[in-house]
C-alpha cells in the first residue's frame, strides 16, 4: 500500500450548514484504512464519495484536470476546502499518482497533444499515439493500460461512465493485475458492479453512517442489478 489511512477531523470543520461539510457522514467518520490495493467507494449519488475522493488527491498533491471554467449562479465557498481537514497517512513515502474522471479526462488529452507538440516522446506514456485520435472508450483504456504499470496512487471517479460493459472487464483485468504486481493502489468511486466484482477490492459503503465496509453481495448495486436481470419485467410493470 501507498497511503495506510485516511483520518477526517470534522471537530476543524469551519461550518456545519454548507456542503460538503453539512453531510452526517463526514461528521461520523473518523478514519478510512486501506489494507488491499484496491478500495471502492459506492453510495447513492450526493453521499460524498467522490468528495472525499477528491480530497484524497489534492491532500496527496495529486493534480485534476479541469476543462473551461464556467461561471455559476451562486459559487459555494468551502466546496473545495475539504481536504484541508482530512490526514493522509503513507506507507513507504510520497509517491506519484493520477486522478481520472472521465468529465475532465478530455481536457487532459488536449493537454497532452499540446506536450507532444514539442516532445512527441511523451506519448509513448499513453499507449505510442494521440489520445485524441481514438474513441473515447479507446483513448480512456489507453490510459489506464500505459498509466498504471507506473508505481503510483491512482484514484478514479466513475471511470465506467465511457466504457462498455466488456470494456469495463478489461478495466477490471488492469486493476486486479496491476493491483496484484505491488506497484500501484487503487481507490476507486463507481456504480458499476463490474468493477464492485474486483477480486479482494474493499468496498466502502457511503450509504452507511459512518462509512463501513461491506460485501459485494451486500451492496445495493448487486441486489439491484440482480434483481433486474432475473426479472426486468417486474421492474418495468413498477415503473
Amino acid at each position: 500500500m501507498h497511503i495506510k489511512n485516511v483520518m477526517l477531523h470534522p471537530q476543524k470543520f469551519p461550518t456545519k450548514d454548507r456542503y460538503p461539510f453539512n453531510l452526517p457522514i463526514f461528521h461520523q467518520t473518523r478514519e478510512l484504512i486501506f489494507d488491499t490495493p484496491v478500495s471502492i467507494f459506492i453510495g447513492e449519488n450526493g453521499t460524498g464519495k467522490s468528495t472525499l475522493l477528491e480530497a484524497i488527491a489534492h491532500r496527496c498533491g495529486i493534480t485534476i484536470w479541469h476543462g473551461p471554467v464556467r461561471g455559476r449562479f451562486e459559487k459555494n465557498p468551502y466546496e473545495e476546502d475539504f481536504f484541508k481537514y482530512i490526514n493522509v497517512e503513507w506507507a513507504d513515502g510520497i509517491v506519484p499518482g493520477s486522478f481520472f474522471g472521465s468529465s475532465v479526462f478530455q481536457s487532459f488529452a488536449q493537454i497532452l497533444d499540446e506536450w507532444a507538440a514539442s516532445d512527441p516522446a511523451i506519448l509513448e506514456l499513453f499507449g505510442g499515439k494521440s489520445l485524441m485520435t481514438q474513441s473515447h472508450g479507446q483513448s480512456i483504456l489507453s490510459f489506464f493500460k500505459s498509466r498504471y504499470k507506473l508505481k503510483g496512487l491512482y484514484l478514479l471517479d466513475e471511470p465506467e461512465t465511457a466504457l462498455s460493459p466488456k470494456n469495463q472487464i478489461r478495466l477490471l483485468e488492469i486493476l486486479t493485475t496491476m493491483g496484484n504486481a505491488g506497484h500501484a493502489q487503487f481507490i476507486v468511486a463507481t456504480h458499476s458492479p463490474i468493477l464492485l466484482a474486483c477480486p479482494q477490492a474493499a468496498i466502502f459503503s457511503f450509504d452507511h453512517v459512518p462509512i463501513r465496509q461491506v460485501r459485494y453481495e451486500e451492496t445495493e448495486i448487486y441486489s439491484v442489478y440482480k434483481g433486474f436481470m432475473e426479472d426486468r419485467h417486474k421492474y418495468m410493470n413498477e415503473l
